[in-house]
């Protein structure tokens, strides 16, 4: 099975970039399968991580940022990958 752990947290007003590279030097350990970081208007960044895992195993996530990095509570969500019919 294949397991996508989203995380998405929203900097203050202007400090996106901050955000971006903070997420971006946070390494998981053991890496999964793949990993893609993504930005979007609102200072908001999204990373998604892929993992050959059941939905309920324990998996590195990336931790909370400092406070002065996030204008909210960061928002993760778990899937998993469904099979084409």
């Amino acid at each position: 099975m294949t397991v996508a752990l989203m995380w998405e947290a929203r900097a203050p007003e202007g400090g996106g970039a901050e955000l971006l590279a903070w997420a971006r030097g946070r390494n998981l350990v053991p890496a999964p399968l793949r990993r893609e970081t993504y930005r979007a208007p609102g200072d908001r960044v999204l990373v998604i991580s892929w993992w050959h895992a059941g939905y309920d195993a324990d998996l590195p996530e990336l931790p909370d940022p400092p406070p002065d990095l996030t204008a909210r509570p960061v928002h993760r969500w778990r899937f998993e990958q469904i099979q084409p019919a």
